[in-house]
């Protein structure tokens, strides 16, 4: 295993969370998504690219029968804030019409993008629209979004790891830590 995988890499300023404080409550998040969906075959929508491991992650600890399928949504480009414009890059496979929706995403900042989202998918009339996110950053909300399944409260920093990324790099560190600024800021 390099250390870029598993361990420091100098361009983090801070673990914020390590892979076994993620994993711990991933499992739980599983049981708590198990319980509220029984019954109800949901469909986990993932949010590329951000999301893709943590969905990975949480559909093994979900212990009922589960669809996935992915959108792919771009306010950010290269850039450390939403531009404020949404645009679909890759839509739905399928029809959610009738079906229960859970959105998978890796964190809600401003909740604009993922606002814009949850208002189209209500059009294609689903039975439901559900939330889970890995990271929830409250102090950066600007659009009236809130998670029902979050897996931690995320501090006003810009971190990157665990699917999270910057200029599409990071995304393969198996913890979640607060990138420099001086990476970022360049």
């Amino acid at each position: 295993m390099s250390s870029w995988e598993r361990g420091p890499c100098t361009d983090i300023l801070e673990v914020i969370l390590d892979e076994a404080t993620i994993a711990a409550r991933i499992e739980e998040l599983g049981r708590e998504i198990s319980a509220s969906f029984a019954g109800k075959n949901p469909l986990l929508l993932g949010i590329l690219k951000g999301s893709f491991v943590f969905m990975t992650d949480l559909a093994r600890a979900i212990d009922i029968p589960v669809e996935v399928d992915f959108m792919a949504v771009s306010s950010y480009g290269k850039s450390t804030k939403s531009s404020g414009v949404v645009r679909i890059t890759k839509d739905l496979d399928r029809s959610i019409a009738g079906r229960h929706v859970l959105v998978v995403e890796d964190i809600v900042d401003s909740g604009r993008t993922l606002s814009y989202l949850i208002e189209n998918l209500e059009t294609r009339n689903p039975a439901s629209v559900t939330i889970c996110t890995l990271l929830d950053k409250a102090e950066a909300r600007i659009a009236d979004v809130e998670a029902q399944f979050v897996g931690f409260p995320c501090p006003n920093k810009f971190v990157v790891g665990y699917g999270l990324d910057f200029a599409e790099r990071y995304r393969n560190l198996a913890y979640i830590g607060e990138l420099k600024p001086e990476v970022y800021q360049s």
